[in-house]
């Protein structure tokens, strides 16, 4: 189930019903193999800023591996055409930032109205975002232009599987995830 639903806001009642447990029992599930640094809880950031925004945790496997192997993906080509690429990049991007993360103040941000940041770290009194997709050429998205603005980021960087860096705006930097230690981020 954790497969299905990775890299998406948990919904401990869905999944419950799903198995025909309480709500309860899949909190513990997830509390179990998040303490076995199987699953990662990725908690939501928000603000008092009139705004409705997500309040419930993303969930990750954090072995990319293991993700493809329980949804059945057995080769590159397969995963090329499956409809959980964006999440499988998404997944792994994210465990590669966090491993070089000078901090443990990592958040997702989201609002009901569909603005969403896949990854807000707090450095040395500022504000990180970090966009994570799986295209070739990265352009700025209007809910890019939202999280700068209510978040209040100092910087974004659109972390994506090229090999160009350039910027997309005065605060937005497309950057291949290979350069992530030497691409200006707070993780170099």
């Amino acid at each position: 189930m954790i497969a299905h639903y990775h890299a998406q806001t948990w919904n401990a009642a869905e999944i419950a019903r799903s198995l025909g447990v309480s709500e309860n029992t899949t909190r513990r599930y997830l509390e179990i193999l998040s303490g076995a640094y199987m699953v990662r809880v990725l908690p939501p950031w928000f603000e008092n800023l009139k705004k409705r925004q997500k309040k419930s945790p993303k969930t990750y496997l954090r072995d990319s591996g293991l993700l493809h192997s329980l949804l059945g993906i057995p080769t590159l080509a397969a995963l090329r055409s499956h409809p959980k690429l964006g999440a499988s990049w998404e997944g792994f991007a994210l465990e590669q930032i966090l491993a070089l993360a000078p901090t443990r103040d990592a958040y997702y941000w989201g609002t009901h109205g569909g603005a969403e940041l896949d990854l807000l770290l707090f450095h040395e009194g500022e504000r990180h975002g970090f966009e994570l997709k799986y295209v070739d050429a990265p352009r700025t998205t209007r809910s890019m232009r939202v999280a700068i603005q209510d978040v209040g980021l100092d910087r974004l960087w659109v972390l994506y599987p090229g090999a160009e860096t350039y910027d997309l705006d005065d605060k937005i930097t497309a950057l291949p995830l290979r350069d992530l230690r030497t691409g200006g981020t707070p993780l170099a």
